[in-house]
C-alpha cells in the first residue's frame, strides 16, 4: 500500500480513533485559528478556513468550539501566537517525511521532531530536501459501502476532479482534484446528496519507497512518534508497504 493513506481502514479504528479524540480537536483548533487569523474569519471567502471547518465537523467538533477557534484567529481573546512550520526528513529505508507543525515555540517543536526521527532510526534534513517527492492535490473521500464508483465519478468529472480512485483495500472511494478545483468539486458532490467521509487539501508522493519486514515495522513507529507529538499537524510520507504488513501494523 502506498504512501501515508490516513483514510485507510477507517472503519475498523473507530475505537482508536474515539480515544484520541481530544488530540484530534486540539489540531484541528489550531488549524481553524491560524485559517482564521491568515486569511478572516468568513468561511465562504477564506477557502483555508471552510476546509478546517469540515474536517472537524467530519469529527464532530461542537459548534461552538469550532467558532471560538474562529473568533480566536480573528483576534478576540488573546493567546498565544501560533505559526506554521513545515520539516522536512527520512525515515528508516529511505523512506521520505514531511511533518507540518503550528507551534507556538520553534525551537522547541524542531527540538522534539529532531530528537523523534534520530530515535525512530531516520533523520531530520534541510528544508526542501524531500518536498520535491510530493505533488499537492484536493482529496475527497467516501464510504465505499455506502456509494458506488459510478455515482461518484458520474458528478466528480463532470465537475472537473482529476480522477476518481476505488480503494477497496481501504473500503473507501476518493475523488482528486488540483487544489484550485478542490471546493468547487467538493460543493457539487454534497449538492447531489453524497457526503463526504473526509476532505481536504494535502500532499501525495510522486514516487514511493517500498520496505517490508523490521524496515517498515521501524517507518510506521516512527511516523505513530511523529503524530503523537502535540505540536504535529499532519506527516505524509512516500512509503510503500505490504498491504497485509500494514494491517498487521493496525490491528
Amino acid at each position: 500500500m502506498a504512501g501515508h493513506n490516513k483514510w485507510s481502514k477507517v472503519r475498523h479504528k473507530k475505537a482508536v480513533q474515539d480515544a484520541r479524540r481530544s488530540r484530534l480537536f486540539t489540531r484541528y483548533i489550531r488549524e481553524i485559528t491560524v485559517a482564521a487569523r491568515l486569511g478572516g474569519p468568513d468561511p465562504e471567502a477564506n477557502p483555508r478556513l471552510r476546509a478546517a471547518i469540515a474536517a472537524a465537523r467530519a469529527v464532530n467538533m461542537p459548534k461552538e468550539n469550532i467558532e471560538r477557534a474562529i473568533a480566536r484567529g480573528a483576534g478576540a481573546g488573546g493567546g498565544e501566537a501560533m505559526e506554521e512550520l513545515r520539516l522536512e526528513g527520512y525515515a528508516p529505508g529511505g523512506v521520505a517525511v514531511i511533518v507540518d507543525c503550528i507551534t507556538d515555540n520553534r525551537n522547541r517543536t524542531v527540538s522534539q521532531v529532531r530528537s523523534t526521527f534520530t530515535k525512530g532510526g531516520g533523520n531530520l534534513g534541510e528544508t526542501g530536501c524531500v518536498a520535491w517527492m510530493f505533488e499537492q492535490v484536493g482529496q475527497i473521500v467516501f464510504d465505499r459501502d455506502r456509494y458506488s464508483e459510478d455515482e461518484i465519478m458520474e458528478v466528480a468529472l463532470e465537475a472537473g476532479a482529476e480522477d476518481v480512485l476505488d480503494r477497496p483495500e481501504d473500503g473507501v472511494i476518493e475523488v482528486r482534484t488540483a487544489p484550485q478545483d478542490f471546493f468547487r468539486v467538493q460543493q457539487a458532490l454534497e449538492a447531489k446528496g453524497l457526503q463526504p467521509m473526509g476532505a481536504e487539501i494535502t500532499w501525495v508522493p510522486k514516487t514511493t519507497v517500498k520496505v517490508s519486514g523490521d524496515t517498515a515495522r521501524k517507518v510506521l513507529a516512527l511516523i505513530e512518534k511523529l503524530e503523537a507529538l502535540e505540536d504535529v499537524q499532519n506527516v505524509y510520507t512516500n512509503y510503500d508497504i505490504p498491504a497485509e504488513e500494514l494491517a498487521a501494523a493496525g490491528d
